[in-house]
């Protein structure tokens, strides 16, 4: 196993190092670093500006290869970038100049505030509901039950953020439609909503994905045998098929887990939370490239290692998988 992992994080080098020149490449090479330095400050920056803002950055240097006489190869703005992202040194926002360990430390708890209560809400009422309709499948109720599922897939999400703010907040005042403020148990009242809006505007697609997984499960031959045996439907839905069926809930499961630490981009921007996703919209606004940059790496390795945690989490649930 060992072997193994080190093999897996051996192949996220060159996935990463893919993953950060495409990035640059949109940043730099399709509009260049006078482009992003004139949209910074503006359409009547005079030349010395923009060429101090570059020059402060570091990004009046060649962009891969620096063939430059006398100076090393690898002195480029990319390869430097890289190099000082191996060491986890973030940098600071072109655009404010703070540092980006900062920025996100501070975004980090918004953002896990209001996507690890959507998330654990999500996973029990549609692994629930799914359940349920495999109990009662082929009745009026559960045909409805799928009717209504397609209907909440077919809804954007903007719809729901925009009945939410509307009649929820404003017209029946339950709810702030905009703002948050972390003091204690009063920041609850900031989050219910958005919490709401994101558990409801996935719920549909959640429901008919498991009820599909659970009842291939119960097309297999160890539930014939479950029930040759005498044993309930629930039993066999409870202690076999969930069971059985957790290799397609942590696949996944497990790869959701880096989306709760980078946040919801869409309900932190309409709803005025402070988290991460809120910070990388307002990066793409700005534009902020360190921000994109470092927020870009740490989501690709956030999913990377939710791709391991994947086939660690596959051998615990079957023993007959091995990691080789």
């Amino acid at each position: 196993m060992f072997a193994y992992l080190v093999r897996r994080l051996l192949f996220f080098v060159p996935i990463i190092f893919g993953v950060m020149l495409l990035t640059f490449v949109l940043f730099f090479v399709v509009q260049s670093p006078n482009a992003t330095a004139r949209r910074v400050l503006g359409q009547r920056a005079t030349p010395k500006a923009i060429e101090n803002w570059l020059h402060n950055r570091g990004y009046d240097k060649p962009l891969l290869i620096n063939q430059t006489p006398g100076e090393p190869w690898h002195d480029s703005l990319f390869l430097n970038q890289m190099q000082r992202l191996a060491t986890f040194d973030l940098g600071a926002s072109d655009v404010t100049g703070r540092p980006l360990a900062e920025i996100f430390r501070e975004g980090a708890l918004p953002s896990l505030l209001l996507t690890v209560p959507a998330f654990f809400a999500s996973l029990v009422m549609s692994i629930g509901l799914s359940l349920y309709l495999v109990f009662i499948r082929n009745k009026a109720v559960d045909l409805a039950a799928s009717l209504l599922c397609v209907m909440l897939m077919s809804v954007p999400v903007m719809v729901y953020v925009i009945f939410g703010q509307f009649v929820v907040a404003q017209v029946l005042n339950y709810f702030p439609a905009f703002g948050f403020q972390l003091k204690g148990i009063s920041t609850v009242k900031f989050l219910v909503l958005p919490v709401c809006l994101m558990v409801v505007s996935g719920l549909g697609s959640e429901v008919r994905l498991f009820r599909a997984l659970f009842l291939e499960e119960m097309g297999q031959d160890y539930i014939r045998t479950a029930r040759a045996k005498g044993a309930s439907t629930a039993v066999v839905l409870l202690r076999h098929v969930l069971k059985n069926g957790m290799i397609n809930l942590i696949t996944l499961l497990v790869a959701s887990l880096p989306f709760l630490i980078m946040g919801s981009l869409l309900l932190e921007n309409f709803f005025g939370i402070p988290g991460l996703g809120n910070v990388l919209f307002s990066a793409i606004q700005a534009p902020d490239f360190a921000v994109v940059q470092a927020s870009v790496f740490l989501g690709s390795l956030l999913y990377l290692g939710g791709l391991l945690l994947t086939d660690i989490c596959y051998a615990w649930a079957d023993p007959r998988i091995r990691l080789q």
